[in-house]
């Protein structure tokens, strides 16, 4: 088990070295930057790096990952609250810094091919999954189960990450990264589960 004193730790080792490799990408690109230096720089040995990140690649997804700030934030919105709404809310309240974010988008589509991104992001989306699965589970430990009660879940959780998810993914495939346009195309696409998919909107402009 681990100890909350040693979670707190590892959260600032982590959030150390995604600094540290966002100064060192933005000053001298990601290609020519090492796993080394970034440790070094975050003040850790290259042991804790690798705990903590598979490669420097994974360094430009990492304001994505964790989603420690997501569960958080949809742990503070309102029991009865459409799910819907309440994803939205946790989305928008992002906690990075929007020109580091902005910097970051365009380092990934600078130096990474498209399906690398696109790969990573297909992994990330399950997470995201399971933390809406795991707040509407909680939200209904009250009510009384259903036998389709946690298909239910699974559907609606996976159905509302696909859509964040397929925003994001061609938000960063995109020319316009700006986060205002990544909240448009987030919005767009949740507006399009509360309607329900249709025909029309698929094809629709």
């Amino acid at each position: 088990m681990v100890r909350p004193a040693q979670t707190a730790r590892s959260e600032r080792t982590r959030e150390a070295l995604i600094q540290a490799a966002l100064v060192r990408f933005l000053a001298q690109g990601v290609e020519d930057t090492s796993a080394e230096e970034i440790a070094s720089d975050a003040g850790v040995s290259l042991r804790p790096f690798y705990r903590h990140f598979r490669s420097k690649h994974d360094l430009l997804f990492a304001d994505y990952t964790g989603l420690n700030w997501f569960r958080a934030a949809l742990d503070a919105r309102p029991a009865d609250e459409p799910i819907i709404d309440s994803v939205q809310s946790a989305v928008f309240s992002f906690p990075y810094d929007v020109e580091a974010v902005t910097k970051i988008a365009a380092l990934r589509g600078g130096e990474l091919d498209p399906g690398r991104i696109v790969r990573h992001i297909q992994e990330v989306q399950a997470d995201f999954a399971d933390a809406i699965q795991e707040q509407l589970q909680r939200r209904r430990c009250a009510a009384l189960p259903t036998p389709d009660a946690r298909l239910r879940a699974a559907v609606t959780a996976r159905c509302i990450a696909a859509a964040v998810f397929g925003a994001m993914e061609l938000w960063m495939l995109g020319e316009d990264r700006s986060l205002g346009e990544l909240a448009r195309m987030c919005h767009t696409a949740l507006e399009s589960l509360r309607a329900g998919i249709t025909d029309a909107w698929a094809v629709g402009g």
